[in-house]
């Protein structure tokens, strides 16, 4: 994690085991923050969370069992905050979260069992907010999230099952939002995404199957959108995306399949895109992607097989982009990514196999970047990243292994950025960052096995 220009991460350098580590993006400049468990074992730091500066994390020191410790990125100031369950017993915190300030968190005592907790980073300033589940019992809170700087999480008091809760802090401040699936069961709540400062989510009320939900974070404000597959039977809306402040998702009905539907909140607003493979099946719409306004998407319309289409959100305006591979066969678009205006994506055709494209949303501004490995054979780009304005993935063009690429969306302007491995073997990185005018990236080398690797953007 990136925190006031230096990225902490956990690292094993086969002595301490593993613990936490800072750098710079120098050799000189990378050393480990704190030996925090003395020998082989490591502390495992895990979950880190950058709180105004400050670095939280869980750690087991060998002592006082997995709980939350703090840094300031030096040894001296790395602690333990406090030692919930006395002893080598483990709290073990888990979805650390920042709002406004305050690390929220989930930990287990003997006395209140797995409950909602906070911090301002002292012992004393450490607390459980409210026993939500009285007694030894877990009201096991998850999915904390941060909303306009209220905590929005789930959880179950015993009575109503798993539900959407609040919190601002205080006990009295913590509250179940609203019974959605009356009396025990769960409502299943899922894809939470904010519009606006609404909740849009997929629930559950016991009636209606798992259906389209908004909350404004009321009881009163917590309804139903529409029941898009009417009487107990599932909608299942998922892949729910911000487009300018309407909803876009994908739903299923008895008589369409799974397609593209679009919501304003209301239930009259609530429709179909467009059906865009007719009959039951459905074309299957996934990727959603907002490029300018415009969602991107792929879908297969039974006819021209799996490929990349865009939607303005009416009917006439949802269109299949370009049938990269002809026919019925499929391209399978897959990584889609906005940079700067223009979608990249890697797609499939049986003369180049798998390699990056690039649309700017007509038929015709939709084509191949470059066929990095020459011929039928796949380069395999993956893992496309917007850096800056510039995308950068991984691929092998068959010489080299896997390796980092950039594009400017030329083809000459499409190059391997380093040949970290060094052969043609595969350095395979992972976990692409940027720090300040650094980029890093942990890959591998047959000298030295798995490490952390920083490139100079300014000069790539």
């Amino acid at each position: 994690i990136n925190s006031n220009g230096t990225l902490y991460f956990r690292a094993n350098d086969g002595v301490r085991g593993a613990e936490l580590w800072k750098s710079d993006g120098s050799s000189g400049g990378t050393s480990i923050v704190s030996d925090i468990r003395g020998g082989t074992l490591g502390a495992l730091p895990n979950s880190v969370t950058n709180v105004g500066g400050t670095i939280y994390f869980t750690a087991d020191d060998g002592i006082h069992g997995t709980e939350i410790w703090k840094s300031n990125g030096t040894s001296a100031g790395t602690v333990l905050v406090r030692d919930l369950i006395a002893g080598a017993v483990s709290s073990s915190p888990r979805y650390l979260t920042n709002v406004n300030g305050t690390l929220f968190f989930a930990a287990s005592t003997s006395a209140n069992g797995f409950e909602l907790w906070k911090t301002n980073g002292t012992s004393a300033g450490t607390v459980m907010v409210k026993d939500i589940l009285p007694g030894t019992g877990h009201s096991a809170p998850s999915g904390l999230m941060n909303i306009g700087g209220v905590l929005y999480f789930i959880a179950s008091n015993g009575t109503n099952g798993r539900e959407l809760w609040r919190s601002n802090g205080t006990a009295a401040g913590t509250t179940m939002v609203r019974d959605i699936r009356p009396g025990g069961s769960n409502s299943g709540i899922s894809g939470i995404t904010n519009i606006n400062g609404k909740l849009y989510f997929q629930a559950n009320d016991g009636a209606s199957g798992f259906e389209l939900w908004r909350s404004d974070g009321t009881s009163a404000g917590t309804v139903l959108v529409k029941d898009i597959s009417a009487g107990s039977s599932n909608s299942y809306p998922v892949s729910l995306t911000n487009i300018n402040g309407t909803l876009y998702f994908t739903a299923t009905t008895a008589a369409n399949g799974r397609e593209l539907w679009k919501s304003n909140g209301t239930a009259s607003g609530t429709v179909l895109v467009k059906d865009i493979r007719s009959g039951s099946i459905g074309s299957m719409p996934r990727e959603l992607t907002n490029v300018g306004g415009v969602l991107y998407f792929v879908a297969d319309n039974g006819v021209n097989g799996e490929e990349l289409w865009k939607s303005n959100g009416t009917s006439a305006g949802t269109l299949l982009v370009k049938d990269v591979e002809p026919g019925a066969a499929s391209s399978s678009p897959v990584y889609l990514t906005n940079v700067s205006g223009t979608l990249y994506f890697t797609a499939r055709t049986a003369s180049q196999g798998y390699e990056l494209w690039k649309s700017n949303g007509t038929s015709a501004g939709t084509v191949l970047v470059k066929d990095i490995s020459p011929g039928t054979r796949s380069s395999n780009v993956a893992g496309l990243q917007n850096v800056n304005g510039t995308l950068y993935f991984i691929a092998d063009d068959g010489v080299s292994g896997y390796e980092i690429w950039k594009s400017d969306g030329t083809s000459s302007g499409t190059i391997l950025v380093d040949d970290i491995s060094g052969d043609s073997g595969n350095s395979a990185p992972k976990t692409m960052l940027v720090v300040g005018t650094r980029l890093y990236v942990v890959a591998s080398t047959n000298a030295n096995g798995l490490e952390l690797f920083s490139l100079d953007l300014s000069v790539l």
